[in-house]
């Protein structure tokens, strides 16, 4: 119990009243009906084995998606950026990357852990970076400076307020990276969203990156997975450390299965979610005190700090009346829409901060 209240407080008080709109984080969204139908029809086998066939059609979509020759199924988006570090870095590695990323905000300093890399933070403007920075952070090869290998990005970007990088800027930065000898990553959680927002195809958006991943548990409704894709031979050396690392299944198929369920039917209805971001945004704009950053995907941004509230403070009052968001600083708070929040939750949302935030 005390390591719950350290960790997730919102969770250990028994009087809370049950959630009305959860707009913590897309990772909250519960599989339908029918994905769990489609899970309960797949036609499973030992994934260590190769023998796993729903696996081998998510992993086959996921390739011819992303334009890459491979693809490994994963438990989650963390283990797929961990695995894409671990194949293309060794120990001693430098990795650039923005400072407010994932990998290094995220992930439990992973890469250190794990790879033994060191990460060089990047500054930019709503999670991105241009290719003039990441000339700037380029050395001369020499001994006694770590060898840089790789260069990460976040389409979109999280910390960014779920920003996505337009594609020129984006191709930029990964050629200077190449063009420096570097290998490329996409972290591409919210890879569809940017999809869906900008009308590009995951293809073009990933057509300079080494390596790429989709994360299936945020807005795409599905309960465990992310697919890991790249060239056959980083694809085989990424399975050696899915086997190192315990990530090798074996009836994975069950879960696969709700990935390719998601593909189908959860990508197109992304604009639903940002719809209700951008419909979020202008009703917490309304609200005196509260500075709102304009969404781009589904992820709603805001400040407490006029209203004379820490981040915190409004979290907890609204919590009471059933609506969660998360807080990512003193005053920042994060409200991401999905497909379990419809346009009434998202007005019920607003009534409750505007009034919680006069209380």
């Amino acid at each position: 119990m005390a390591l719950a209240a350290k960790y997730a407080p919102h969770r250990t008080d028994p009087a809370l009243p049950p959630l009305r709109v959860n707009l913590y984080s897309d990772t909250q969204t519960k599989p339908s009906v029918a994905m769990k139908e489609a899970m309960m029809a797949a036609e499973v086998g030992d994934e260590q084995h190769g023998d796993d066939l729903a696996i081998h059609e998510l992993c086959d979509r996921m390739a011819a998606l992303t334009g890459k020759e491979a693809a490994v199924f994963l438990p989650s988006g963390t283990m797929c950026n961990q695995i894409a570090i671990l194949t293309h870095c060794r120990a001693g590695d430098e990795i650039l990357a923005h400072e407010l990323s994932h990998i290094v905000a995220n992930e439990g300093g992973g890469p250190g852990a794990l790879a033994g890399a060191v990460v060089l933070g990047l500054k930019g403007e709503r999670g991105q970076f241009d290719a003039d920075t990441v000339r700037a952070a380029l050395r001369e090869p020499r001994r006694n400076a770590p060898p840089q290998t790789l260069l990460e990005v976040e389409q979109t970007a999280n910390s960014g307020g779920g920003s996505v990088w337009p594609l020129e800027k984006l191709n930029a930065v990964m050629d200077v990276a190449h063009a420096a000898g570097m290998r490329t990553h996409m972290d591409g959680a919210r890879l569809m969203n940017a999809v869906v927002s900008a009308g590009v195809p995951a293809h073009e958006m990933a057509a300079r990156c080494d390596s790429v991943w989709l994360d299936f548990t945020k807005g795409l409704g599905a309960p465990l997975g992310a697919v890991l894709c790249g060239s056959e031979a980083f694809i085989d050396q990424a399975w050696r450390w899915k086997q190192r690392l315990g990530g090798s299944l074996r009836q994975g198929g069950i879960c696969a299965a709700a990935c390719t369920y998601a593909l189908d039917h959860n990508v197109a209805r992304l604009a639903e979610d940002h719809a209700n971001a951008r419909v979020l945004a202008r009703g917490l704009a309304q609200i005196p005190g509260l500075v709102v950053e304009e969404p781009e995907t589904n992820l709603v941004f805001f400040d407490t700090r006029g209203a004379g509230l820490t981040a915190d403070e409004l979290a907890d009052r609204i919590r009471w009346e059933g609506v969660q968001v998360s807080t990512v600083g003193k005053y920042r708070v994060r409200a991401c829409t999905h497909l379990d929040v419809d346009r009434v939750g998202i007005d019920l949302a607003i009534q409750v901060i505007r009034e919680k935030t006069s209380a």
